[in-house]
């Protein structure tokens, strides 16, 4: 799963996802909430990538490293 802002392109690898239940650090610690719960796995709340302020605090709080942000400013 991934979603693209102007400036960011966030990518979730489900297949390395363990899901909500069994970790769910994305959600919790996002402070703008990108993430959100979509039954036992995250989803990306568009509309809230544009507030990315880039603390990777999801990519620290994700166990099994299964979340990847791209700046898209940079070359």
């Amino acid at each position: 799963m991934s979603s693209t802002s102007e400036f960011i392109r966030v990518d979730v690898n489900m297949t390395a996802c363990v899901g909500i239940s069994q970790c769910g650090g994305c959600v919790r610690v996002c402070p703008v909430s990108i993430f959100q719960k979509n039954g036992d796995r995250p989803a990306i709340v568009e509309k809230n990538l544009d507030e990315c302020i880039l603390c990777e605090l999801c990519l620290q709080a994700c166990q099994p490293n299964a979340i990847a942000i791209r700046k898209l400013y940079e070359t």
